[in-house]
């Protein structure tokens, strides 16, 4: 038999007792963005941007916690640029319902968004985009962008 030097025996021995990957580790990296992201570092994922959204926008509009807490800074200087409009929703009053569509997630671009489209009095709509980062912590409303 032939004896192998204490260094690389150690080695051996600290290699066999490390944790293997955990199953869930395992499926979210085979179901998870085809990107790797840093360790420790979460994206969110569309189905999260859809829950906010939805959350954020309820059927009449956020809520004035909402509008503080869960906006980002940039929303909160356009908004104070335009005190006649609510940028948010890209109107001056309150829809009857609001409906926010697919979201699209660009993991290069670090964005993903959702068509918002509002309901209004006489059959009327409209529709604007809402953004999220992906990697806001926590989730918040990163920008709207008005149809017309």
């Amino acid at each position: 038999m032939k004896t192998t030097p204490y260094s690389l025996g150690a080695l051996l021995l600290a290699l066999l007792v490390l944790p293997a990957p955990t199953t869930a580790v395992a499926t979210v990296a085979a179901v998870g963005d085809p990107t790797p992201v840093a360790a420790g570092r979460h994206r969110h994922t569309a189905s999260e941007i859809s829950a906010f959204l939805t959350a954020f926008y309820g059927h009449h509009g956020p809520s004035a916690r909402d509008r503080e807490l869960a906006i980002s800074q940039q929303l909160k200087e356009k908004q104070a640029h335009a005190p006649t409009s609510d940028v948010l929703l890209c109107a001056h009053d309150e829809p009857r319902d609001i409906v926010v569509g697919a979201v699209t997630v660009a993991h290069t671009a670090g964005v993903g968004w959702a068509t918002v489209t509002t309901h209004w009095a006489g059959d009327r709509t409209d529709t604007f985009t809402a953004y999220v980062r992906l990697d806001s912590r926590p989730i918040k409303l990163d920008d709207v962008i008005c149809a017309g």
